[in-house]
Parts: structure tokens; C-alpha cells; sequence
């Protein structure tokens, strides 16, 4: 019995914690580097499906807001990785809604805890800004323990 609930424990405790992590995959293009994370953080593929993924390449002219066209070639390629290693949990592959990672369910799920009034703090901005609260987002770490919100 003891071994069974220590068998037990040791799951639930790596289970969650795998959870809060999403590395970048290692064959990462450097044209996503240069194209995307030069405006914004290099979310993890596997934040959103592969469908939402090939609507956000597909409407880079109307990149919320702005216009982020890029080359074919490196359009193509960004592309064709990001639906590589788009997601294939079923907690992650919901189609987004407005191609955003922050109205996902799961998204929503796990900051329904946080004020209105947090996002807009000069130091978060936005929910976009994975980066603001999670020490650890640019390794792929969203663990609640690496989170610091930044004061008002």
C-alpha cells in the first residue's frame, strides 16, 4: 500500500508539472526567431492547434493590428513548422478563437484568478505577455511557481 500511494504521489507531482511546461522544439527555423520574436515572445507551438496555427501564417497582413507580411519562403517555412508541432493534447488544440492563445478555454481556465486591472499594468500590458508574469516563458516554463506579477 505504501508503495502504491508513494507510486501515486510521485505521478500527480511530475504529471503537473509537465504540465506547466512547453519547450520550444529544438528544430526551431531561425526565420521564426527573426520573423516573429523580433515583435513578441516565440510562443511555443504547441500552444495552439494546428488549424489555428495555418489561420494566424494565413492572415499575416492582419496580424492583430498589424501588418506582418513576410516572404513566401519564410512564410512557408514558419508554416509548415508551426503545424508540425502545433498541438496534439486535447487540452490544446481547441481552434482558438480569434487565433489567440488568450481566449483559448484552457487559457481562460488558468488565469481566471487574475483582475482585469493586472493585464493592464505598465509592466504586463497584456495577456500576450507571457513573458510579464512567467519568469521561466521564454524556456517554455509556464509553472505557477515561476510567476511574478509585476506591481502596480
Amino acid at each position: 500500500m505504501k508503495k502504491l500511494f508513494t507510486f501515486l504521489l510521485v505521478t500527480l507531482v511530475t504529471s503537473s508539472a509537465f504540465a506547466a511546461k512547453m519547450p520550444m522544439p529544438s528544430d526551431m527555423p531561425k526565420s521564426y526567431d527573426a520573423e516573429c520574436a523580433s515583435c513578441h515572445m516565440a510562443y511555443p507551438p504547441g500552444l495552439l492547434s494546428e488549424q489555428s496555427w495555418q489561420n494566424v501564417m494565413g492572415s499575416l497582413s492582419k496580424h492583430f493590428g498589424t501588418d506582418a507580411s513576410i516572404d513566401e519562403k519564410d512564410k512557408n517555412e514558419i508554416t509548415n513548422w508551426l503545424k508540425k508541432n502545433a498541438a496534439t493534447r486535447q487540452k490544446y488544440s481547441e481552434l482558438a478563437p480569434g487565433n489567440r492563445i488568450t481566449k483559448t478555454s484552457w487559457f481562460i481556465r488558468k488565469h481566471d484568478e487574475i483582475k482585469a486591472d493586472v493585464w493592464k499594468r505598465q509592466g504586463v500590458k497584456s495577456p500576450a505577455n507571457c513573458g510579464a508574469c512567467h519568469t521561466g516563458a521564454a524556456e517554455g516554463v509556464f509553472s505557477e511557481k515561476n510567476v511574478s506579477i509585476p506591481g502596480k
